[in-house]
């Protein structure tokens, strides 16, 4: 049986250091001595994410509505749920911030500044079924360039984007099948 090296500081602290760090800077709320990310640029960070979440809630909403046709009715279901889900992200982003003691920006000023998607209106079914799959493709990457940026520094916002990105992942797959029922094959420009 093979020892494990001793390393002179213990992985692990002891439940009386644990008691004592958790009764220090009370002031800070949530976050204790043993966060080491940087609170504020994670609360800009997660203002951004806000954003986009709200302009995704934005768009979906207004394509539920908008959507006309004889073959609608079934992609105004899959957009109506999107923005439930897209509405439910942006809760827990909110509730993140506020965990960091920040305050969550739902100022409409700026919002579409703030967002990594945009906010596009489309003139026709396939034209919203395309605008939401990009938003998606947008949402998606920039969520996997944020779970990396985060890392092990931020453990429970970066499981809260994995969360967030595996159901940003579903709404692309949606809409790209949407998209192929409609067109019969995706018809994205290259970028």
């Amino acid at each position: 049986m093979t020892k494990r090296p001793t390393t002179a500081t213990p992985f692990l602290s002891d439940i009386q250091t644990l008691r004592a760090r958790a009764r220090e800077h009370l002031e800070a709320g949530a976050i204790a001595s043993s966060y080491v990310g940087d609170v504020e640029r994670t609360i800009d960070i997660l203002q951004t994410v806000l954003a986009t979440e709200i302009v995704c809630v934005l768009r979906y909403t207004m394509h539920t509505v908008a959507a006309a046709g004889i073959s609608s009715e079934g992609v105004k279901a899959e957009f109506k749920q999107h923005a439930k889900e897209e509405h439910d992200h942006a809760l827990a982003v909110a509730e993140r911030i506020s965990q960091l003691g920040g305050v969550p920006n739902f100022n409409p000023d700026g919002l579409s500044q703030r967002s990594a998607s945009q906010y596009t209106e489309a003139e026709n079914l396939v034209g919203m079924i395309r605008e939401n799959l990009i938003a998606e493709r947008i949402a998606v990457d920039h969520y996997r360039e944020l779970i990396r940026f985060f890392g092990d520094d931020d453990p429970a916002t970066r499981v809260m984007l994995e969360g967030i990105l595996r159901v940003e992942e579903e709404h692309a797959s949606d809409m790209h099948d949407l998209l192929v029922a409609h067109q019969g094959r995706p018809m994205l420009p290259a970028t």
